[in-house]
């Protein structure tokens, strides 16, 4: 099994940022991939960002130019560092990895509140 643990969200003001973190322990192989998803209250899941093993970073529109994912493969670690937020980013925040030669684990969660 594989634990998530996210940590750094928390209140900002608008045009502020946040830096999130998520550490995977527990019977790690081959991360292949690590995201960040984020749901809104009313509103589905969405992927905000991911990184592969190989370093392969894509984002969602809505982020691109504001958010930077990435990972420290020596501690299991993915990183999304938050600039330039917008109320709109205010969601709860998940982390989630894929491995080789498979498993899918998710996070907690983490509270975003982007407000003044």
């Amino acid at each position: 099994q594989v634990q998530l643990v996210e940590s750094g969200g928390g209140l900002v003001q608008p045009g502020g940022s946040l830096r999130l973190s998520c550490a995977a322990s527990g019977s790690i192989r081959t991360i292949y991939t690590m995201r960040w998803y984020r749901q809104a209250p009313g509103k589905q899941r969405e992927l905000v960002a991911g990184i592969t093993v190989g370093n392969r970073t894509t984002y969602a529109d809505s982020v691109k130019g504001r958010f930077t994912i990435s990972r420290d493969g020596a501690k299991n670690t993915v990183y999304l560092q938050m600039n330039s937020l917008k109320p709109e980013d205010t969601a709860v925040y998940y982390c989630y990895s894929a491995h080789i030669p498979g498993g899918a684990y998710w996070g907690q969660g983490t509270q975003v509140t982007v407000s003044s």
